[in-house]
């Protein structure tokens, strides 16, 4: 797994930021609605959403588990929750918590748990599996997507090529990098854990952004304050110009086209 410079921080988030991530986060929602297909949630099934963020996955996943089901999210970033408790239902609730402390619920609670795009933040990736398993019941299934080091986002790729047009070194960016991993990282993190059935596949998805505003708005709020962080405010406009002329490249009639690589994974606990 990749190994940041600097812990990925949790407090540079603002009520800001979660209001773009709300706007824009029909992107990463349609990434978890590939993720919850395979894991088939059931009408009356229990289910955690781990990083939830603002709630709209988890939301859609209340309607798949109908009112006789039960939905968690929990997020600990405070105001995208404040925002996810207005989605809440008789079978929704939000909180804050963290992914490596499930300790609130009891052993065998739930049915299914997830994760999208919430693995690939947190460095003690081992306890979070620990905590998963701990709170499913028998034969119950996790599934999550993650960023895979072998297969960086072409915005990345960009990004990097846009701070050494800028005049800077692209080092300083993996400062705030991410704790992606590759599928063997990953198979030897579930079988630790004790789940059986891991199963995993990289996926390339493609997304259209309408501007170079909406796409680094989307990259600054989905980082919750870690995006470009490491740059001074007169450092961060020289690199965002220089990434404006280079992703126009990638303008279509629809937008502007990038391919994001996730890698989704799937495993259960034992019966």
């Amino acid at each position: 797994m990749s190994d940041p410079l600097a812990v990925i921080s949790l407090h540079q988030d603002t009520p800001e930021l979660a209001r773009t991530y709300e706007q824009l986060g029909v992107i990463q929602f349609n990434h978890g609605k590939l993720l919850l297909e395979p894991l088939a949630l059931k009408p009356g099934e229990r289910v955690v959403d781990v990083g939830a963020g603002t709630g709209r996955l988890a939301e859609f996943a209340a309607h798949l588990v109908g009112p006789g089901g039960r939905v968690v999210g929990i997020d600990p970033l405070e105001s995208r929750i404040a925002i996810a408790r207005l989605r809440q239902s008789s079978n929704l609730a939000f909180d804050t918590g963290r992914a490596e402390d499930l300790s609130r619920f009891g052993e065998g609670e739930f049915d299914v748990i997830y994760l999208n795009s919430v693995l690939h933040w947190i460095s003690d990736k081992r306890m979070v599996l620990q905590e998963a398993r701990r709170a499913l019941r028998p034969g119950g299934r996790i599934g999550l997507t993650i960023q895979d080091p072998t297969a960086p986002h072409e915005s990345r790729l960009l990004l990097r090529r846009a701070i050494a047009a800028a005049g800077l070194d692209e080092g300083r960016l993996s400062a705030h990098g991410v704790y992606a991993a590759t599928d063997d990282e990953l198979r030897s993190l579930f079988e630790q854990a004790g789940f059986v059935g891991y199963q995993s596949e990289l996926r390339t998805l493609v997304e259209t952004h309408g501007n170079v505003d909406e796409l680094l708005g989307w990259s600054e709020s989905s980082a919750f304050g870690n995006f470009l962080d490491s740059f001074t405010y007169a450092e961060g406009r020289r690199i965002r110009a220089a990434f404006a002329e280079l992703v126009e490249a990638h303008r279509t009639p629809e937008g502007l086209r990038l391919a994001r690589y996730l890698r989704y994974a799937f495993a259960r606990k034992p019966d």
